[in-house]
Order: structure tokens, then sequence, then C-alpha cells
């Protein structure tokens, strides 16, 4: 007798779920969103995302470390960020901002990224080996010391090498590319990058 009563109610409630479904997806199929204009002003976002600056946003979901799609402009918001951000550290990097944000735009970075690993590494390119323009720590081991011809050289290498090397195979957090980038930190690597990038929200 229960064995039935599941059976009829299973019979009469599914199609009528059915039903329902589909016609609220036939719905949903024919509107069309109208997309949000954030505004220009910042608003919280996690260490992951980047801010958003009065562009239009069609992603469905944020990525880890988050990016803005867009050529750069010279009255671009994150161009601006980031010159005030490498100024107050007194960093050889100032002059290169829009480099900065232009050369992640190209990798799909999070424009933020390779400014925050720099700081990490070595205090804005205050703390690098001589003459090598390598300001994140790339390439440095027991065999020897990478160098670079100039800051936009070493820029263009090190955001390839992030794209490919790391959020390309699934490193995307700054937890998850310390394992890889500098395996030996106890987690003050990525606590790090994380406080810096916040820092530029």
């Amino acid at each position: 007798m229960r064995k039935t009563l599941y059976l009829l109610t299973f019979l009469i409630f599914t199609p009528i779920t059915l039903v329902s479904s589909l016609y609220a997806l036939n719905t949903l199929s024919k509107s069309k969103p109208t997309p949000a204009v954030l505004s220009a002003s910042t608003t919280h976002v996690s260490a992951f995302e980047a801010p958003q600056y009065g562009s239009r946003v069609y992603a469905a979901l944020p990525d880890p470390i988050g990016k803005m799609e867009g050529v750069p402009t010279g009255a671009d918001a994150r161009i601006e960020i980031l010159r005030q951000y490498l100024q107050k550290y007194s960093s050889p990097l100032v002059p290169y901002a829009y480099d900065v944000v232009q050369i992640s735009e190209k990798y799909g970075l999070d424009f933020r990224l390779l400014v925050a690993i720099a700081q990490q590494e070595s205090n804005l390119c205050k703390k690098i080996p001589q003459d090598s323009y390598n300001c994140w720590g790339w390439g440095i081991h027991s065999r020897g010391t990478l160098r670079f011809t100039s800051y936009p050289e070493a820029l263009e290498t090190v955001a390839k090498g992030l794209k490919e090397e790391y959020l390309d195979k699934g490193y995307i957090t700054p937890e998850q590319i310390m394992s890889k980038y500098t395996p030996s930190s106890p987690g003050t690597w990525a606590a790090g990058v994380n406080q810096f990038l916040q820092e530029m929200e």
C-alpha cells in the first residue's frame, strides 16, 4: 500500500514539476538582462578579486585573482592606483605603471598582482641583484640569477610566466601560487601578497 502511494505521488507531481521548470526556463531565456554599470568608486572585494572601476563586467563568476578587460588609457583608474602606490614606496617602477596595466591586460592577470609580488620579493625593486631589473625573484636560484635588460622586459617575462606556468595550470590564489613559486615559505609569502593586493583596492 505504501509503495503504491509513493508511486502515485511520484506520477502526479513529477509532470507538474517538469512543466513548471520548463516554463520558468523558457521565460528566463526570453528576458534580456541589462548589464550593470559599476560606479567609479571602489567597493570592498576579497583579496582575490580585482576592484572594478567604471567598467561593465559580463563574467558570470569572478576569477580568484580578478582581472579587468579593456585597453588601458591615460585616464585609466588602475594606472593611477598603481602609480600612487608605487610612488608612496618610492619604487623605481613608478614610470612603468601604464606598462604594468597593459602587460597584465595582455596576459589576463589582475593588474595588482605583479606589483604585489614585487613588493613581497624586493620591496618594490629596491632590493634586487645589481643591474638585474629582477624585482620578482624570477629565476633566482642556486644555479644563478636571471637578469633582464630593462623593467619592461622583466614585466613581460614574469607576466607571461605567471600566466602559462601558474594561472593556466590552476595556481590561481596567492596560496596556490606560493606552493610552486616559493614552496619553502610557511605561509608568509601568500599573506604578504594578499596584504599588498588589499592595499591597492
